[in-house]
């Protein structure tokens, strides 16, 4: 058999009018903010890992939604060939508790405006805006069955 993709979850956690992001500490990505995830481990649903890495790299208790969207990230080196190839799944979760603290693959944890990661302030992990907007739009249609 050879290579198979990484599958990795995102914790996409909206609270108010806040956005909670992580700032990587490994690659790929390392310095750059994005979603709290990681990798899915043996046994886990996305779901799961998704509930765990939020975390394990932030402290906050949030309840895993629904599926928003997967992500391919292929890197590749000057010639062209694959060097890395994770799925990455975002899942909309809904803030319970816990206050961002960097903790495991995190360098920061902190909530930021919905405005601000529109306006690109920040170096971010590529189509972290696409995912947010996702989020929003699932968050939009499910205000009527939500609980805030």
């Amino acid at each position: 058999m050879g290579n198979t993709p990484k599958i990795g979850a995102l914790a996409v956690v909206v609270h108010e009018t806040r956005v909670l992001l992580v700032q990587r500490s490994k690659q790929p990505d390392a310095g750059l903010w994005g979603f709290p995830g990681g990798h899915v481990e043996w046994g886990e649903t996305v779901m799961q890992a998704a509930q765990r890495e939020l975390r394990e790299e932030t402290s906050v208790i949030a309840e895993p939604l629904c599926y928003l969207d997967n992500l391919d990230l292929l890197r590749r080196d000057e010639q062209g060939a694959v060097q890395s190839h994770y799925l990455l799944v975002g899942v909309a979760c809904d803030y319970l508790s816990g206050s961002p603290t960097a903790g495991d693959d995190a360098l920061d944890a902190r909530w930021f405006s919905i405005d601000q990661i529109r306006q690109c302030d920040l170096p971010m992990s590529d189509r972290v805006v696409d995912l947010l907007e996702t989020a929003l739009q699932a968050r939009q249609a499910a205000r009527p069955l939500s609980r805030t």
